[in-house]
Formats: structure tokens, sequence, C-alpha cells
């Protein structure tokens, strides 16, 4: 089943692997369910159904004008859910996937879902506000659109060296991913990449928070300057009763790649629980 259509006919890429207790990941932005693919492995080996798809506007994905808010795109993380009979699920969406997670939990209460992970997410709140001080600037959510209208292929190129915390001499990713991720992002659709960053940086997700009624694990990296964990991460765990809060030291945004195995390792912890 390479593609399921959603309520409003829109085609939705869908990877299905192994079998087991299932765990949807959901991917960040502007990425495709490819880059969940060394955990989806990992996972599938350890006896678990791993599901992946990409977001509308991204990767194989249509790319439709409208639908790219919060509840649209919660709504097709149900109808992912629904098409694949994927109940007794575990949620883990990274970065911009965090909020669908949050979202769908919120919006249709959870169902058939039985613990959540949020990794590098965005949730609850990036935006910097009078009552959400560490969040970020609107004047520097503002520029990613800027930098993208200007010029898309230069824009990711940077983006991605912060994303994966490459610094002046040394870098903990190789050149080969970050030519990859470029490609990938360069997949992606104008009007997907824009709507979406602007959802993602002003959607506020603390009034979803107690729609976490499930066992949560938050993983965020301490050196992420694409999602500031202290706007989001820790602002999660705050907000998220009985949540754990995992800080993996220095890491940067990408730490699905820069500390992979131990994200791997912390996950399947998790579901073990």
């Amino acid at each position: 089943m390479p593609y399921i259509k959603t309520r409003d006919g829109t085609d939705l890429y869908v990877k299905d692997w192994g079998s087991g207790r299932p765990v949807v990941l959901i991917h960040g932005w502007p990425l495709s369910s490819d880059s969940w693919d060394e955990t989806a492995m990992a996972l599938a080996n350890a006896g678990f159904r791993t599901i992946a798809y990409d977001r509308r506007g991204f990767g194989r994905s249509g790319q439709p004008w409208s639908g790219y808010d919060y509840d649209t795109l919660s709504d097709d993380l149900a109808d992912v859910i629904e098409a694949t009979g994927a109940q007794d699920a575990t949620l883990v969406g990274f970065s911009m996937g965090g909020g669908e997670v949050a979202r769908y939990m919120s919006r249709h209460g959870g169902k058939g879902v039985v613990a959540a992970a949020l990794v590098s997410s965005v949730v609850p709140y990036m935006l910097k506000t009078d009552d959400n001080p560490d969040g970020v600037p609107a004047s520097a959510l503002a520029e990613i659109g800027e930098g993208i209208l200007k010029d898309r292929p230069g824009f990711f190129q940077n983006f991605f060296k912060q994303f994966y915390g490459v610094g002046y001499v040394t870098s903990p990713v190789s050149d080969g991913r970050l030519d990859w991720a470029w490609q990938v992002a360069m997949q992606a659709g104008l009007k997907p990449i824009l709507a979406c960053a602007e959802s993602f940086g002003h959607t506020d997700f603390r009034p979803d928070l107690p729609a976490f009624r499930v066992p949560t694990l938050v993983v965020h990296g301490t050196g992420d300057e694409t999602v500031p964990i202290d706007a989001t991460g820790r602002a999660a765990a705050k907000g998220i009763a009985g949540s754990q809060l995992v800080e993996y030291d220095g890491e940067p945004h990408g730490l699905t790649v820069t500390a992979n195995e131990r994200l791997n390792a912390d996950l399947l912890t998790f579901l073990g629980r």
C-alpha cells in the first residue's frame, strides 16, 4: 500500500515495514519519511511494525494548494492510522511532526494511541511572545520565508548545516548526508514549504498538552539552534503530565542522525515499557 488517499483526496506516500505493535513516525520540515529510515529499520528489526509517510506537499505525496494547517495535518495522520489499521500505536513526531502528534491527541482524542514521543519537537510553542519569552522572535521566523523566496536552493544548503550542527572546523555528518537532505528538501513544493513554516512557527500547542493522557517521551538536544529546547522540549515536558524528558547534551536539531544509535535505544526502551 504505497499510497493512501486522505479525506480531501490528497495522495500520501506510506511506508509500512515489519510486523508487531505499530509505531507511526512523522517526519520534520522540510524532509520526508526517508529521514526516518535508520530508526524504522531498527524498530522493525526489534519486532515492531513501523509506518512512516510523506507529509502532504513533501517527498512523494501530493502537493495540494491548501491543507498545511495543523488541523488538516492531524486529519491526515488520522487517515494514515485508519488506512493502515494501526491500533494500539505509538506516535513519534520529529520537529514539525511533533505538532501533528499534539493536535491528533486533542482533535482526535488520541484514538488508537497508547504512547507518544516528541523528538526535537516544535511543541508547545515556537514563537516568542510576552508569555513565551524563550521562543523564537517573529523576525527570525519571517527570515525563513524570505530566504526561501529569494534563493530556495541556497537557503537549504545553509539551513542543513545548522540543522546537523556543522561547525567551521568539524562536522558530525558527512557531505553526502548534507547533499541528501538538500535533495529531499528540494522535492517539496514551494507553497507547502512556506505554508508549513508558517504553521510550525506560529501554532500554539499549549492548549493541546492536557490531551496527552498516554506515556510520553520527550527527547531534545541541548545544542539545538533550530528549535531551542527551553521553549519546546523542556516546556513540553513540564506541560505533559507524567512525561519523561531526556536531554542529549550538545546534540543539534538533527539528532535523529547525529545520535541515531542512542535515539533508537531510547525509543526501544520506551516502547518496551
